[in-house]
C-alpha cells in the first residue's frame, strides 16, 4: 500500500497500539472519526494527499471492527482520479466498505468501465479486482461483456486476462442469469490452448463453472481437457516456475479432473485411452513422503483421479489398483493421510466390483478404529482430538458400508468390543449401526436378540429408544423366538446393576412371554414379578408404566390364581391409584379395575398382535443422521444392493385394554408407549369399496337403568330398514378405487393418446399411501418426479409441491392448476414456467377445509421436454381423514352423547356387506391408521368396537363424531355400523367413507366391449346375519 510518509496515519495507528484497553481505544477512534468527519465537511480545503490519509484512517477503523457510516462518497471519488495512489485507495477501500446493493456504486459503474477498457493495465487490474469483489448484479450487467472481450483479447497481457477469467467466473457464479455465455463452447475451446498456465488455471476454473451448469454445450472442450492433463501429467511440460515440489501445477490438474467429471461418459475410444493412461501414471506415480507439502500436492491430484476413476467407471483392474492403493494410505501413521484413505474407500463402496477387494483390508480398518489414537503429548493431545474422532467415525462409516452377509458377525461383534472404549461422542452412532448391521444381515434371530441385548447392556443411555423398540417387535412377530427372548430378558434382568433401558425391554418381554417359561425352574410368575420389581424404585416415571403393564400381564397368565401374587399386584396398583403422573395413575386405576374381571382378563389383556410388515425406522434414522457424502453413499448402496434376513415389522394396535409397546409410522420414528396417545396414526394396505350395504333409520331409544345394556345392547340401535338416500357422487370421489387399481382417477390423460410418457410405478397406490402419512412421491416419470410434503392442523393444511427435473435439459412450459370441490378452499403459489436441470421447486398448496365432503381435488399438471408435451390429472391427498384429530373418550363422556344424537340424519345405521374379513385388532388399526381413536372398555361384547374422532373445518369447527362397530365372528364379511354426530352431513360423509375402507372390491377383467350390466341377484341372506336378527327381535 501507498502509505509511506503518511506521518498523521502512522501516528494514529501508534496511538491505537499503545491503548491500554478497549476503552481508551474507542475513545481515540471516536476522536479520530470526529476529526475526519469535520474535514471531510470542509472538502474545498481538502487536498488529494488529505483525502487518501483519511480514507486510509477509515480503513483500519473498520478493519478493527468498528462502524464507519460516512465517507463513502470521498472513496468512491477516489477511483476516478488519474493518479495510481489514489485510485489505488478508492478501489480498495470501496471494496471494503461498500457490498453489492450500495446507491454509491452506481456512481462508479462508468469510471469502472473506463478503467477496464482503457489500456493502462494497473487501471485494469484494479478495476476486475474490484468487480469481482463486489460481483453485484449492475455490475454484471453493466459490465460482464468488456470484461469477456478482455479475456478474449490477444492483446492484453497474461495478468490481466488471468484477472479477467476470474473476474467472469465471480460474475456467473453470482448472476448466472444475467451473464450471457451462449456460443461460448468455442471460445472455452480457444482458451484451453493457452500457453500461460496462469490464464490457462483461471479459464479451467470457468470452464468447471460454466460444465457444472450445462455440459452439453461443452463437449468440445472435453478433448482438450484431457490434452491439458497429459501435458501436465505424462510429459511434464510445465514452466519451472509453476512446479511444486517437483509436481506440475497441481492446482490445474485437479481442476482439469475435476472439469472432466461433469461429462457423463468419453465417447471417443482415443481419448477415453490417452486419459486412462493418464490416470494409471498418476496411480502408479503417487506415494507417500516424508515432505508434507509434496505429500499435499500428491494426493490432492491423486485422489482427484480416484474420483474420476469411479466417475468414468474404469475397468475391474484400475479399481483394484485404486482399491489397492488406499489399503497402503490407512496403513500410515500421518493422521491426514490415513483420513483421506478411509474416506476414499468408503466413495469407492458405490463401486460394486471393488467390494471384495475393500474386504481384504478389514483388519486394518477396524484397526483405525481401535486405534487408541497416535502418541501426542497433553498440550497437543486437546488440540487433535477432532482429527481422531473424525478418523473413527471414517473408519466406522467403512465398516458400515463393506457389511454384507458374509462378514456382519465379525463387523457386529467388533463394533460392539469397541463400544467400552469408544468416545463418548461416538457411542449413540455406533451402537445404532451396530444395532442396523445386526438387523439386515442377521445369521439368525436369537444372535440378533443377543447383540441387542448387549448393545443396552454396554451403551447404556447412549442407546436410542427405537433399538429397543425393535427388538420388541421381532419378538413379538416370531413366535419361536419368544421362549428364547424371555429366557435372555431374566438373565439379564438378575443382574444387580442393570440399565433403564434394559428394565423396559426386559420387563415388557417377561409381562407379554414369561408364562412360556412357567415350567423352568426359578420362572414361576412369582419369581418372575419378584424380579421385576425389585427394579421399580430405581427406575424414573416413564419407566413405571411399563412395569405396571408388566405387573397386569403376569397375573392374567397366573391361572388358576394365586390369591398371594394377586394381593401383592393389587397393592401395586392400589399405590399408584393417587400418583401425580396422570400416565401412572390411569394406568393402576384401569389395570386394577380390568383385574377384578376374572376369566375376563384373559381376553381384555391378550398377546400383543403381530406387527404387519415395514421398513425399520433405524435404516431411516441412520439415512437423516449427519453424514458426509461418501456415507451417504455408502448407506444407498447397501440399502439397494444388500439382502437382509431381518424380518421387517409395522404397527397393528390391538382392541384389547392395552396399547401396543411402540408405534411405528411408516419412515418414522418410533414413538415410546402411550395409553393416551392421540397423536399416532398407522399405516396399512388398504383395500377401498364402492357403495355397498343398507341405510336404516335409527330411532330414539328410552333410558335405560344400565346404561350399557340399553346403550351397547343388541336392542340399541333398531329399526325397520327404510328408503335409501340417495346422494349425488362427485366427479372425482375420495377413496373409492383400490390401490391396484393403476388408472381410475389416480392419473387422468387430458385426452386420449396425449400422453406418450408412462409414469414410474402405480400412482394409484402413491395416491392411496399419501392419504395414510404426509409425505412421499405423488408422480414421477423419466423426466419429473412431484413429491408432497404435507402438515395438517384442524380445518387448515399446507402442503409443499416438490417439483423436480431429472434430466440434464430444462423442463418449460411448466403449469399447474388446481381444480379444488366445493369444500376445499385452495391456493397455490406461483409454479415457474421452467424447471433448471436437475433442480427442484417448491410450491406450497394452503388448504382450507370448509365443510364435510369425500370429493378429492385435483392437480392439473403439464409441462414440456424436448417433442413430448405431458398433460397429466392427478388427485391430491386432501382427503376427510386429514381433518380428523383422534379422541379418545371415557364412559362418563360417551354415554350422554351417545344419548343426545337420537334418530336420524344425526344418527345413521346400516348393514354392510361384501366386507373384507380381517380381525378385530386389525380393524382397530384400519380405524387408527385414518385418525379415528378406538375406545376400549366401553361395550361389553368383544366382538364390537367402540371409537370416537373430531372432525374440523371452518364452517363447523369442531365436531365429535361417535361410531359403533357390531361384527359377527362366525361371518367376518358382514357388520353393522352406526355413526353419530352433530351434523348429518358429516354423519354420513363418515359413514360412507368408513364403508369404503371396510369393504373388499373384487377385481375383474373388463372386456374390450363391455356389456351392459344385468341387474345384480338378490342377495341370500344367511340366519345369523344382524339384520335378520334384528327384525326378527322386531
Amino acid at each position: 500500500m501507498a502509505m509511506h510518509g503518511m506521518r498523521g496515519l502512522s501516528i494514529f495507528i501508534s496511538d491505537i497500539r499503545n491503548c491500554q484497553n478497549k476503552e481508551q481505544e474507542r475513545l481515540r477512534v471516536d476522536k479520530e472519526l470526529g476529526n475526519i468527519r469535520n474535514r471531510f465537511k470542509k472538502e474545498k480545503g481538502l487536498t488529494p494527499y488529505d483525502k487518501k490519509k483519511y480514507v486510509w484512517k477509515m480503513l483500519y477503523i473498520y478493519m478493527l471492527g468498528y462502524d464507519v457510516d460516512f465517507g463513502h462518497m470521498e472513496a468512491v471519488s477516489l477511483i476516478s482520479a488519474p493518479k495510481y495512489p489514489e485510485k489505488q485507495v478508492g478501489y480498495i477501500v470501496t471494496s471494503c466498505l461498500l457490498n453489492e446493493n450500495h446507491d454509491f456504486l452506481r456512481l462508479a459503474i462508468n469510471t469502472v468501465r473506463n478503467d477496464i477498457i482503457g489500456r493502462n493495465e494497473t487501471f485494469q487490474c484494479l478495476a476486475l479486482t474490484l468487480v469481482g469483489n463486489i460481483g453485484g448484479r449492475e455490475f454484471a450487467e453493466s459490465l460482464a461483456p468488456d470484461v469477456q472481450k478482455l479475456l478474449l483479447s490477444s492483446s492484453c497481457r497474461p495478468l490481466v486476462r488471468k484477472k479477467a477469467a476470474l473476474c467472469l467466473l465471480r460474475l456467473f457464479r453470482k448472476n448466472p442469469d444475467v451473464v450471457n455465455v451462449d456460443g461460448w463452447a468455442d471460445r472455452m475451446t480457444q482458451l484451453l490452448d493457452e500457453r500461460d498456465l496462469g490464464v490457462l488455471t483461471s479459464s479451467m476454473s470457468l470452464l468447471v463453472a460454466l460444465v457444472s451448469n450445462n455440459h452439453e454445450a461443452y463437449w468440445t472442450c472435453l478433448p482438450k481437457c484431457v490434452k491439458i492433463l497429459e501435458r501436465l501429467a505424462r510429459n511434464q511440460d510445465v514452466p519451472q516456475e509453476y512446479t511444486y515440489y517437483g509436481i506440475p501445477s497441481p492446482w490445474l490438474q485437479v481442476k482439469t479432473m475435476r472439469a472432466l467429471q461433469y461429462f457423463p461418459t468419453i465417447e471417443d475410444p482415443n481419448t477415453r485411452r490417452t486419459l486412462f493412461e493418464v490416470l494409471q501414471w498418476i496411480l502408479m506415480g503417487t506415494d507417500v513422503v516424508k515432505n508434507v507439502n509434496k505429500n499435499n500436492a500428491s494426493h490432492a491430484v491423486l485422489f482427484e483421479a480416484l474420483a474420476l476413476v469411479m466417475h468414468l467407471d474404469a475397468e475391474k483392474e484400475m479399481m483394484s489398483q485404486c482399491v489397492a492403493l488406499l489399503g497402503k494410505f490407512i496403513a500410515v501413521r500421518e493422521p491426514n493421510i490415513r483420513y483421506l484413505g478411509l474416506e476414499n474407500m468408503t466413495r469407492m463402496l458405490i463401486v460394486a466390483d471393488v467390494q471384495e477387494s475393500i474386504k481384504r483390508h478389514q483388519a486394518q480398518i477396524i484397526t483405525s478404529l481401535k486405534d487408541p489414537d497416535i502418541r501426542l503429548s497433553f498440550f497437543f493431545s486437546f488440540l487433535f482430538a477432532c482429527v481422531i474422532s473424525s478418523i473413527c467415525r471414517r473408519a466406522l462409516d467403512l465398516l458400515y458400508g463393506m457389511c454384507d452377509i458374509t462378514n456382519a458377525k465379525d463387523i457386529v461383534e467388533e463394533l460392539l468390543q469397541y463400544l467400552n472404549s469408544a468416545d463418548f461422542t461416538m457411542r449413540e452412532e455406533l451402537s445404532l449401526k451396530a444395532a442396523i448391521l445386526a438387523e439386515k444381515f442377521a445369521p439368525d434371530l436369537s444372535w440378533y436378540v443377543d447383540v441387542i441385548l448387549q448393545l443396552i447392556e454396554k451403551a447404556g443411555d447412549f442407546i436410542s429408544d427405537d433399538i429397543w423398540f425393535r427388538v420388541v417387535q421381532f419378538v413379538t412377530n416370531n413366535d419361536d423366538l419368544q421362549p428364547y427372548a424371555a429366557a435372555k430378558a431374566k438373565e439379564y434382568l438378575d443382574k444387580p446393576a442393570v440399565d433403564e433401558k434394559m428394565v423396559k425391554v426386559c420387563a415388557y418381554i417377561l409381562g407379554e412371554y414369561s408364562h412360556l417359561l412357567a415350567r423352568r425352574p426359578g420362572c414361576s410368575p412369582k419369581e418372575i414379578f419378584s424380579i421385576i420389581h425389585e427394579k421399580l424404585p430405581s427406575v424414573s416415571t416413564t419407566t413405571i408404566p411399563l412395569l405396571l403393564s408388566a405387573y397386569a400381564k403376569i397375573l392374567m397368565h397366573t391361572q388358576p390364581p394365586d390369591q398371594v401374587l394377586q394381593n401383592q399386584i393389587w397393592t401395586i396398583f392400589t399405590k399408584y391409584e393417587s400418583c401425580i403422573d396422570a400416565e401412572i395413575q390411569q394406568r393402576a386405576v384401569e389395570y386394577f379395575a380390568l383385574s377384578r374381571k376374572g376369566a375376563a382378563l384373559m381376553d381384555i389383556l391378550a398377546e400383543m398382535p403381530k406387527f404387519p410388515e415395514h421398513k425399520s425406522s433405524l435404516i431411516k434414522k441412520a439415512e437423516d443422521a449427519e453424514g458426509d457424502t461418501a456415507e451417504q453413499s455408502a448407506l444407498k448402496l447397501r440399502a439397494q444392493q444388500q439382502p437382509s434376513n431381518a424380518l421387517v415389522v409395522t404397527d397393528q394396535h390391538p382392541s384389547n385394554g392395552e396399547s401396543p409397546p411402540v408405534f411405528v409410522g411408516q419412515l418414522s420414528v418410533v414413538k415410546a408407549p402411550n395409553m393416551n396417545n392421540t397423536e399416532d396414526h398407522y399405516s396399512t394396505e388398504q383395500v377401498l369399496s364402492q357403495e355397498n350395504g343398507n341405510l336404516s333409520q335409527v330411532d330414539q331409544q328410552p333410558p335405560s337403568a344400565d346404561p350399557l345394556s340399553d346403550l351397547l345392547g343388541p336392542l340399541a340401535i333398531e329399526g325397520p330398514p327404510g328408503a335409501t338416500v340417495q346422494y349425488e357422487n362427485s366427479a372425482v370421489s375420495g377413496l373409492e378405487s383400490g390401490p391396484d387399481v393403476v388408472d381410475g382417477s389416480a392419473i387422468v390423460p387430458v385426452e386420449v393418446g396425449t400422453n406418450t410418457i408412462q409414469p414410474i410405478g402405480n400412482i394409484a397406490v402413491r395416491f392411496h399411501a399419501l392419504c395414510l402419512k404426509d409425505s412421499g412421491v405423488l408422480y414421477e416419470d423419466p423426466y419429473i418426479q412431484i413429491g408432497i410434503k404435507a402438515e395438517w392442523r384442524a380445518h387448515q393444511g399446507r402442503l409443499v409441491l416438490f417439483l423436480g427435473n431429472k434430466n440434464t435439459s430444462p423442463l418449460v412450459s411448466v403449469q399447474a392448476l388446481i381444480l379444488p370441490p366445493a369444500h376445499l378452499k385452495m391456493e397455490l403459489a406461483l409454479v415457474p414456467d421452467t424447471i433448471p436441470p436437475r433442480a427442484q421447486v417448491q410450491c406450497p398448496l394452503e388448504v382450507v377445509n370448509l365443510r364435510p365432503s369425500r370429493d378429492v381435488a385435483v392437480l392439473d399438471f403439464s409441462y414440456k421436454f424436448g417433442t413430448h408435451m405431458v398433460n397429466i390429472k392427478l388427485r391430491l391427498p386432501a382427503v376427510l381423514n386429514k381433518f380428523l384429530q383422534p379422541l379418545p373418550v371415557s364412559a362418563e363422556e360417551f354415554f350422554p352423547q351417545w344419548r343426545s344424537l337420537s334418530g336420524p340424519p344425526l344418527k345413521l345405521q346400516e348393514v354392510v356387506r361384501g366386507v373384507r374379513p380381517m380381525a378385530l385388532p386389525e380393524m382397530a388399526n384400519l380405524l387408527h391408521s385414518y385418525r379415528i381413536a378406538i375406545s376400549p372398555g366401553l361395550d361389553p361384547n368383544p366382538n364390537n368396537l367402540v371409537a370416537s374422532t373430531t372432525f374440523y373445518s371452518e364452517n363447523t369447527h369442531a365436531i365429535v363424531c361417535l361410531v359403533r362397530i357390531e361384527t359377527d365372528p362366525a361371518d367376518r364379511t358382514q357388520l353393522r355400523m352406526t355413526l353419530a354426530s352433530g351434523d348429518p352431513t358429516l354423519t354420513f360423509e363418515l359413514k360412507e367413507f368408513i364403508k369404503e375402507q371396510l369393504v373388499s372390491i373384487p377385481t375383474v377383467a373388463q372386456a374390450p366391449t363391455p356389456a351392459p350390466p344385468a341387474a345384480p341377484p338378490t342377495p341370500q341372506i344367511p340366519p345369523n346375519d344382524p339384520a335378520a336378527l334384528l327384525a326378527d327381535l322386531l
